[in-house]
This record gives structure tokens, sequence and C-alpha cells, in this order.
């Protein structure tokens, strides 16, 4: 039996012989029974097998991380000091932090037991002769597997006999067509869908039957290799995630080198003893430790999915995917269904006489037939009334209206002249009815049908077929027919990406009752051609114009032809100039030529699941953040691979679904447009969040660190500096969930993943916030205790308010580009409530007995509020003069 990747890469150009020998079998006996038991045992059953992650290792998980174990130090030690409270505080804010981090992985995707779920259950098999039925997992490489119409094929096979067989292989490589299989061996190197004497696990019969030698089981078949693809690979972190773990990284580590330098000092030079000082470097800790992050971020994307599912029929499975969609610079995608309709349209008609625009598309009977942009009257053109009336008696398919969609059932080509006759006569009742018929076979290339008038009785035999068989038989009945002008015109229409066919009639002069390819040969008249096209979808090509000016680029991947493929493209407007290159040519280069290669093509043709997957990780290499769609089974490792996998939700098979980061419910391409829209303002408001987010952090470690340089009493518990952070991580920092996307979000280029999260600028706003949040606190601390006489607890209750405060003047500030009090003041009514809800917490935490017992805060006076509303005015003011020195003398906008 062959052994190496380079002879089963081989199998479809072996001659049958060869086939049946390489794999010690026999063409009509099949395998024996022993055998067969031999090498089950030999290579294990036929099926594809994955691990499942436990919960407890996901919940597990959500603790490998630097803050967690910061936090997890934090609780030891105050509970190791009798700081009972400050403990239990603590631990809650890690329960929550790693339950928001667990409900984000559970959704990850099961798509390796939805491809098992794929798998033919049964298999027919041909064993001492005999021909058997079998479990599908028992089939073995060599075994002689019979299959028909309504088959699942339960192996790879290399047919040795085909009869009039065709094959739905959308699950492997995207098109949706039904693929005529032969059993003759092919030269050359063939992609996956030109594969024609190969019959794939995991596809299905649609005609016709055959018989195949059983070439790869298990792993080793196309879909068990994208299996494997698939759990190979993981769902890659997101730039935000990647861009926030670093953040979040930096500052703990930052944070923890400044305590030690504080413990240092304190042990050395202060006064404290080991207990307060430890109590006061640990309050430092969690006061700047950032632990309302997560929360933060968390809830700001959680908003922007739910956003996305009710407003733009998007399904966002993980939250950190709903931001990756404003960051990406390319989006891969599959071209039929998802960029043109799928729905085989009758473009143009060439006849004999003349040249018609069709128009019109998809299977709805809605349009015209027209001449100089007229429409014609049928009745005057006999030879176009023969041929629309050709191709639709010369038909085995059927159109159906379905509620307000119009469906086929059979062969797309098919349909696309039946929509041709309803749309010309306004009827789809026909003056002939079919005698017999000459099914398709991809020997003769050709349909044709024996057809009697209804009143006159008169006997036509009306045939379509390839244009090369049509001609033979017009050349066989016209002497001078002009072959080459032909060739011309089927050319010219294939160079605008439309499918050709040739059609035909042939009158009889005596009845028949039946009819057989010896009819075919004289007696022919030709028509004329027809041009068939999967139009692109009107919507498409808008929505690729306004993600062009976004500066996002579309690529499409398809197992088309290359030049149909860059036909549509031109339509689509995927680029002023459209560059295409096949899969073969893809897999001739090396890895570091592809990536250096990759961004000058906008079209991939003739590709495999694994040339996509290569696809998707030169551009992650070349520096792009990309984003694939797809819906087959074929798609699933690329859709794993990419920074943001997209399936349909109506067409999308379950693989590509739970592969996927993100489903698009209406199956609407252009809905990409607006969740791009939609990305970038998640990210504009998760950025703001997280820069309101830090000053106030940083201010509370500073006032701690400053406190205990000067070798005074804390003026903030641990607790306190929680509320602080995590209270308002999830109330006025609610805030920015709703706040508009800035103007100008879908004119602007993707932004740069390789910059700092936190650039130069934003870091001097947050030093200096902090400084002056951290530097007013301390004044109306001393102030407090020193001249107005308050005590310890009521000082502290007024800098938590101070804070708190501070944060609320400061939103006014952060939340616009803008000035404050500008027309966007009022853009976002939800933030008042917001903030109306945080005055009353404060309240709560300042004089409900229950709050004052575990945060240590006590009542305030007039004043006391005064002098923290006041501080918050300060910051206020003094960031918006930030702000309009940068608008308005320096010109410049952050």
């Amino acid at each position: 039996m062959a052994k190496d990747n380079e002879t089963e890469q081989t199998y479809y150009q072996y001659e049958n012989e060869e086939i049946v020998k390489e794999f010690d079998s026999d063409a009509t006996e099949g395998l024996s029974s022993e055998e067969a038991q031999k090498r089950l045992e030999q290579d294990g059953p036929n099926e594809i097998e994955h691990e499942e992650v436990s919960k407890w290792t996901i919940l597990i998980r959500q603790l490998n991380n630097v803050v967690i174990y910061i936090l997890f130090a934090a609780v030891a030690l105050t509970l190791g000091m009798g700081h009972y409270s400050d403990a239990v505080v603590i631990g809650l804010v890690i329960i929550a932090n790693t339950f928001i981090g667990y409900y984000q992985e559970v959704n990850a995707s099961n798509a390796l037991e939805k491809i098992k779920d794929m798998l033919s259950t049964q298999a027919t098999v041909i064993r001492d002769g005999k021909r058997v039925d079998i479990p599908a997992e028992e089939v073995v490489k060599g075994d002689l597997v019979y299959i028909e119409a309504g088959d699942n094929i339960p192996a790879d096979l290399r047919l040795i006999e085909a009869e009039n067989m065709k094959v739905q292989e959308s699950s492997l490589t995207g098109e949706s067509g039904s693929v005529s299989k032969e059993a003759e061996p092919l030269e050359g190197k063939k992609s996956t869908g030109d594969q024609s004497n190969m019959a794939f696990s995991s596809t299905s019969v649609t005609n016709g039957n055959g018989t195949g030698v059983v070439v790869a089981t298990a792993e080793e078949t196309e879909i068990g290799k994208i299996s494997s693809a698939v759990s190979e690979q993981s769902h890659q972190k997101t730039p935000l995630m990647k861009e926030i773990d670093g953040l979040g990284k930096n500052i703990s580590y930052v944070i923890l080198g400044v305590a030690a330098l504080l413990f240092a000092l304190g042990f050395f030079i202060g006064d404290y003893t080991l207990a307060a000082l430890s109590l006061a470097v640990i309050t430092m800790i969690v006061g700047s430790i950032p632990e309302g992050l997560p929360a933060t971020t968390s809830v700001v994307l959680a908003m922007g999915v739910r956003t996305l599912a009710n407003k733009k029929n998007t399904i966002v499975k993980t939250l950190p995917a709903a931001e990756t969609l404003g960051s990406v610079d390319i989006i891969a995608t599959d071209k039929t269904g998802t960029l043109t309709r799928n729905e085989m349209t009758v473009q143009t008609i060439v006849t004999t006489e003349d040249t018609y625009e069709v128009t019109g598309v998809g299977y709805s009977p809605d349009g015209d037939i027209l001449k100089d942009d007229e429409p014609v009257d049928l009745d005057e053109l006999e030879t176009l009334k023969e041929l629309i009336q050709s191709g639709y008696e010369a038909n085995e398919t059927t159109l159906e209206q379905e509620e307000d969609k119009w469906i086929i059932n059979g062969e797309p080509t098919d349909g696309a002249f039946l929509t041709l006759y309803q749309k010309s006569h306004k009827t789809e009742e026909s003056d002939y009815e079919e005698i017999d018929r000459i099914p398709f076979d991809s020997d003769y290339r050709y349909i044709a049908s024996l057809s009697q008038h209804k009143e006159t009785g008169d006997q036509k035999i009306y045939v379509k077929g390839s244009p090369d068989k049509i001609f033979e038989m017009a050349e066989g009945s016209d002497p001078d027919f002009d072959l080459s002008h032909w060739q011309d015109k089927v050319e010219e229409l294939s160079s605008k990406g439309q499918r050709v066919v040739a059609v035909g009639v042939k009158k009889l002069d005596q009845k028949k009752e039946d009819i057989d390819h010896p009819d075919m040969e004289d007696g022919i008249t030709f028509l004329g051609i027809v041009g068939i096209m999967d139009p692109p979808r009107d919507e498409v090509i808008d929505s690729i114009k306004t993600m062009r000016k976004a500066g996002v680029e579309v690529k499409m991947i398809t197992g088309d032809h290359p030049s149909t493929a860059k036909a549509i493209a031109e339509k689509l407007g995927l680029a002023e100039e459209v560059n295409t290159i096949t899969g073969l040519e893809l897999e001739e280069m090396s890895e570091d030529e592809l990536t250096e290669k990759i961004n000058d093509y906008h079209v991939f043709a003739r590709t495999t699941p694994d040339n996509k997957l290569k696809i998707v990780k030169a551009y992650k290499r070349s520096g792009k953040v990309i984003a694939m769609v797809g819906d087959g089974v074929n798609d699933a490792p690329a859709l794993k691979t990419s920074d943001i996998g997209v399936a349909m939700g109506q067409k999308g098979t379950d693989v590509s679904k739970d592969s996927a980061n993100m489903v698009l419910a209406n199956d609407d391409f252009s809905t990409m447009q607006t969740a791009i829209h939609e990305g970038r303002r998640i990210y504009d408001n998760i950025k703001k969040s997280i820069l309101y987010l830090l000053p106030t952090s940083f201010a509370e470690g500073l006032i701690i660190a400053i406190t205990l340089l000067l070798q005074n009493d804390l003026p903030l518990r641990a607790t306190q500096m929680l509320w602080i952070n995590m209270v308002s991580a999830i109330t006025i920092q609610f805030a920015f969930i709703f706040e508009p996307a800035e103007e100008g979000t879908m004119e602007r280029p993707p932004r740069d993943t390789s910059e700092p999260f936190v650039g130069k600028r934003q870091a001097f706003e947050i030093a200096y916030v902090s400084i002056l949040m951290a530097g007013l606190s301390l004044l109306a601390y001393n102030w407090l205790t020193t001249s107005y006489g308050v005590d310890q607890a009521t000082a502290s209750t007024t800098v938590v308010n101070i804070m708190v405060m501070s944060k609320i003047f400061y939103l006014f500030n952060i939340r616009t580009r803008k000035p404050a009090f500008s027309k966007e003041f009022f853009s976002n009514k939800m933030a008042f409530v917001i903030i109306g809800i945080m005055l009353v917490l404060q309240l709560i935490l300042t004089y409900v007995p229950f709050m004052q017992r575990y945060f240590y805060t006590e009542g305030l006076d007039v004043l006391e509020w005064l002098i923290a509303i006041g501080v918050g005015i300060i910051v206020l003011i003094v960031t918006e003069a930030d702000k309009l020195i940068r608008l308005k003398v320096l010109n410049k906008d952050e």
C-alpha cells in the first residue's frame, strides 16, 4: 500500500489498474474479510478523533494572570494580618474577573465534533466478491466501495467506475454546483476541485453511481486534514487583548517594583511597624493595579456585541472579536453566495442573428430581454424565441416560489434557463410537453429533450450543452458553420466571467417515442450561445466601495476559474487593477516569498482549504489584521486562524459557524461594513474608558506612595480604593457603552496595531491628571485633618468622594475629542443617568451604616462635599485647557 504523502497527492494520475494494484485490492472481488480486518487493526477505525478541554481547565486558566496573582497575594496578606473585610472585598474582585474570562472562553467552538457528525455512518463495500453494508468506521484502505445517488461518501476514493455520476463537493471546495465525475486518469497537478476522478469523504452523490478504491481514511482524508488543521489552530488573541494584556502586565511590574522600593525605604528609614508597612504597601498595590481593566473592557465589549446582534444582524461569539472588527486591514472572503447571489443568471444571448442583454438577477423572473436598451418583441424574433424554448425544454431542474423567494431543485445552469423563459413569456407554462430525454452526461456534455407541441403534435429535439459539443453537431449539419467566429464569441463572454452554454434544435418529420445519442449526429440547427453568471450582489458593490474608503481591502478566495473570478472581482470593484493568482501557483512559493507578495493579489482562484490557511497566515505575517469570511467546512481552518473568523448564519455549515468568532445572521456581506464601523466605535470607547480608568488608579497609588515617603497616616484603605476602581468601572465607565462614534470613523485607515496602546500624548495626560488628582486629594486630606479638625475616617471619606467627583468631571473631557461644552455635550444622554446612579452609590457609601462599617466611611458636611466637587471642577478645567491648546494652537488631534 502507498504510504508517503507524495504518492497520496497523485492518486488521480494513476491508471485504474495501477490504483487497484497499489492497494493490493481486486477490481471485482474487493478485499477479503481477513485482509480488511488486518488493515483495520493496523490503521485504526475510519473516524476523526479530538480531545475536549474540560470546563474546570478553562476556569483555572483564567487565574493565570499577573493582576490575579497580585490580588491573591493581597488576600493572603490581609487575611494574615486579620483584615478580613479587606480580604473579602479583594476576593470578590478576583471571582468577578475570573468568571468574566470563563464566560468568554466557554463559548469557544466545538467544530471538530461538527466535522465528525458530517461523516457517513454506513458504507457499501465489495468484500469476498459480495456487496455488503458495513459501518463507515470499518472501511479500510483498499476497500472497493460502491456509491450511488443519495449516498454520503465514507472515505476518499479513486473512482475506477463512474456512470453519469455527480457529486456535491461544496463542503470541501465551497462551490455550490454538483461536479461531474469520471474514472479516467488525469494528467498534471490538479487542485481538489479539479480532481474529477476522486470522490472525497463527507461529500454526497447527487446523480448516477460509481465504484472506487479507498485511498485514505480518517485523518488522512481531505476532510480529516481539515479537522487536523482546525485542531492545530487555536483562536488567536485579538490585537486589543494583546495590547491590554501587555499594558496590564507592564503596569503590574512597574507597580510591584515601586512597591518593593517603598517597602525597603519604609523598613530602613521609616517609623512604621512591619505590619503597618506591609498593609500600606498592599494598599498602594491594590489601589494602583487597574483591577477594573477586565471588567471595563468586557462591559463595553458585551454591550457592543448586543448592539451588533440586535441592530446589525451580527452574532459575535467572543467579546474581543467585536473590537477586532475595527482594526481589520484585510477581509478575505469566499465568492459564491457571499459576494455573489449564488443564483446563476442569464446575462447575454448571442443568436445567429443578433446579441441581446438580459436584465434582472437571481432566480426571480423579473427582468427583460433588451436590444439597444429597449425590450424586444419575442414574436418577431423567431430564432431568439426558439433558443429560449430550447433552453427551457432541455432541462432537468424545477423552479418554484416559496413565500417571497424563488428556489431551484436541480442544477443552477438549468435554473437560469427556467428563469429566462419566465422573464420572456411571463409564464411558466410551455406549449410543449416532454416525451423523452437524454440526461446530461459528463462523457457527452449535453442534455436533449424530445418534446411535442400540445396542440399541433409537432415534435422537436431541443439540445443545450458545452459549446464545443454543440459546435460539433452544428458543423455536422451545416458545412458553412463559422466555427472560428463562434469560438471568438465564447471567448468574449468567458472573459467577462460568464459561463457559456450553446443551444440547438432539431425538427422531426416523423414522430418518435424516444431518443438516443445517434439522433444527435445530424440535423441539428444551431441557435446561438448564452452567457450565464452568478451576479455580484448590488449591496456588496456599495459596501466594498465604502470599505476601500476606510482603508479596508477585500480579497476574493474562490474555487472558480481565474478568469471568471477576475471578471467578478472587477465588477465588484475590489481594486483599480485586479491581480489574480491560483492555488497551484501559491504552492510553488516559499513562505517568505508568499509573505512578501501576498498584498499584491486581490483574487485567489482554484484554492484548496490548505491554500486558504496559507493565505491567512501570510497576511498575518505581513503585519495585517485579517478577517476571514466563509461558509463551508473547507473554510474552517482559515476561519479559526484568522484574527476574526466570520461565518454565514443561513447557508453556513455548522463547522464554519463553530470555527468562527462571528456569524452574519442575514448572510449579507455588506453587514461587514456596519460591523467594522461598530468595531471602530467599540475600540475608541474602550480606549477612552481605559485612559479614563488609569489616572484614578495611579492617583490612588501616588497618594499612598507620597504618604509613605512623608511618614504620614494613610488617607485611604484598600477596600476604599477597590470601591473607587471597581464600582466606578461598572457605573461611570458604563457611559462609554452609549458613546456614539466620532465623525469620520469610516474615513480613516485601520489603526496600526504595532503602535503602543498608550502613546506619548496619552501617557503625558495620564501622568498630569494622576498627579493633579493625587496632589489635590492630599492637600484636602491634610487641611481637613490639621486645620479643619475632622477625624481620619471623615477625611478619608472626603478623599474617596474627591476621587469619584474628579472621575465624573473628567468623564466630560475624555468622552469626545471635541471641546466638552460643544454640541457633543448632550450626545450621550445615558452618561447623565449613569452619573446619577454613581452619586446615589456615593451617598450610600457615605451615610449607610452597613457600608460605613465595611468601607470605614463617615458622613460628610456641606463644606466637605464642596471640596470634593471643587476638585472635580479643577480637573475638568485643566484637561479642557490642554485639549483646547492641542485643537486650536497646535492644530493637533490625538
